[in-house]
């Protein structure tokens, strides 16, 4: 009952109609899901005034959409106002307004893009390894790429819910991009196949050069904060890693990150999301470079999820405060990404990882879940892998050389927790729990 009174109170606060309270409670008083906000102490977002979303949103702001395009109209209609969209079916983030996909050769039509001519013109062999690409080709990749950014990427304004009706609820192919705005919740959703068309080759990067892809299934940037992203189910389905081709030796990447946090961006919780088969999960943090904003901000918690066959960045961290916790890294022999690490100790970084679980094949080295990049210190406490207790951070530094020494961090301890359960118990709790479970009580219906 404190909780539907506060819902009054502050939507009375706000100035809302009678109607919109009487929608903020169910039967018996029960919030609606899509009205729920992130519960006190809930990880970092719950400070700086908590995280809302969309929950007190008139009934004139609630939208049900079943396109990309419906979609976009609702977050542009309503703007900064409390807006709540429920998302029905499949939205395809490659498609025109009328819901027709969109295919690469429509995006490239018009620019003078093709994948033969670019192979052609940058082929180490002829281009060289000391310079990016420039001229032609690159232009062209670069306006059929911007053809494809403004379609398939989102743009989320402050103060929105965007939550699944029911667990199949999708997005295919479409990137929500959270910028320089706050109290933003995304739950209950299918993220799925968000791949570049025109990745850009780039021989300048690393040893052998890299193919290099946009579009973070979901990226929070420039500043945004009090974002809430929960029982959510993060795939590259159907098209993996392993499917890609190679050109010049190096695999063509179409893939960016799940949730990437960077750029000033602060008050984050991760909660109860399932990740499969991805390379990379959360890049926490712009820059070794205090110029992009990042010192001082990027505090993030990271709680009760499941990592299933994943390759790096769970998180990799730089500057900011990770509280991550009673989440489930599962590793198996026959998975489609190779492993890379999990904890990524990056530049003034701050990892607290405590009572997680690793399910981990008899393969998979053990002494690689933590990974240097530049930084000096991570806590580990009670963490398990196979259900047995393992000092995370001892394993490491036994098989690491003098210069990557890593130390315990005792600058911090996290405190905005609501349950941490033994690591024990975390498989079979977020085999039931985590990703979309959820199922609206009233999800309305879509709108013609």
């Amino acid at each position: 009952m404190r909780h539907v009174a506060s819902v009054l109170a502050l939507s009375l606060s706000l100035g809302l109609t009678s109607a919109a309270v009487a929608a903020s409670s169910g039967p018996g008083g029960r919030i609606p899901l899509e009205r729920q906000t992130l519960p006190a102490r809930d990880g970092f977002a719950s400070m700086g005034g908590g995280t809302t979303g969309g929950a007190y949103a008139t009934p004139e702001r609630v939208y049900d959409v079943t396109t990309r395009a419906q979609l976009k109209a609702a977050l542009d209609e309503a703007g900064d106002e409390a807006k709540i969209i429920r998302v029905h079916g499949t939205l395809l983030g490659n498609a025109d307004d009328a819901g027709n996909p969109l295919s690469c050769d429509d995006y490239a039509r018009g620019t003078g893009y093709t994948l033969e001519s670019y192979l052609a013109a940058y082929d180490p062999a002829v281009w060289g390894w000391d310079t990016e690409p420039s001229g032609g080709p690159e232009e062209a990749r670069r306006q059929a790429a911007e053809k494809q950014r403004s379609t398939m990427v989102i743009q989320v304004p402050s103060n929105t819910t965007i939550i699944g009706v029911n667990p199949q609820a999708s997005l295919i192919g479409l990137s929500l991009r959270i910028d320089g705005e706050r109290n933003v919740i995304v739950r209950n959703l299918n993220h799925k196949a968000v791949s570049d068309c025109f990745p850009q080759w780039d021989p300048t990067d690393g040893s052998a050069g890299n193919w290099n892809s946009e579009y973070d299934m979901v990226q929070i940037i420039n500043g945004s904060s009090n974002v809430w992203i929960d029982h959510n189910h993060y795939t590259d389905d159907p098209n993996f890693d392993d499917q890609a081709p190679r050109y010049f030796g190096r695999p063509f990447q179409q893939h960016d990150g799940s949730v990437d946090i960077t750029y000033g961006s602060d008050l984050v919780t991760v909660s109860y999301n399932r990740f499969v088969d991805r390379d990379k999960l959360m890049l926490i943090g712009s820059t070794d470079s205090p110029s992009a904003g990042d010192p001082g901000k990027l505090r993030v918690t990271i709680h009760h999820n499941e990592f299933i066959n994943i390759g790096q960045r769970a998180p990799r961290l730089r500057w900011g405060h990770a509280d991550v916790y009673n989440n489930h890294f599962i590793r198996n022999d026959d998975a489609r990404v190779s492993f890379g690490y999990v904890f990524g100790v990056g530049y003034d970084s701050h990892i607290w990882a405590e009572a997680n679980a690793f399910t981990f094949s008899p393969s998979v080295d053990a002494t690689r879940i933590i990974k240097h990049w530049k930084g000096q210190a991570i806590t580990t406490l009670d963490n398990v892998i196979n259900r047995r207790k393992v000092d995370l951070l001892a394993a490491y530094n036994a098989n690491a050389s003098d210069e990557l020494q890593l130390v315990r961090d005792t600058s911090w301890q996290p405190t905005l927790r609501t349950n941490v359960h033994p690591a024990q118990a975390i498989p079979a709790l977020l085999k039931r729990k985590a990703g979309p479970v959820l199922r609206l009580d009233r999800p309305g219906r879509p709108r013609g």
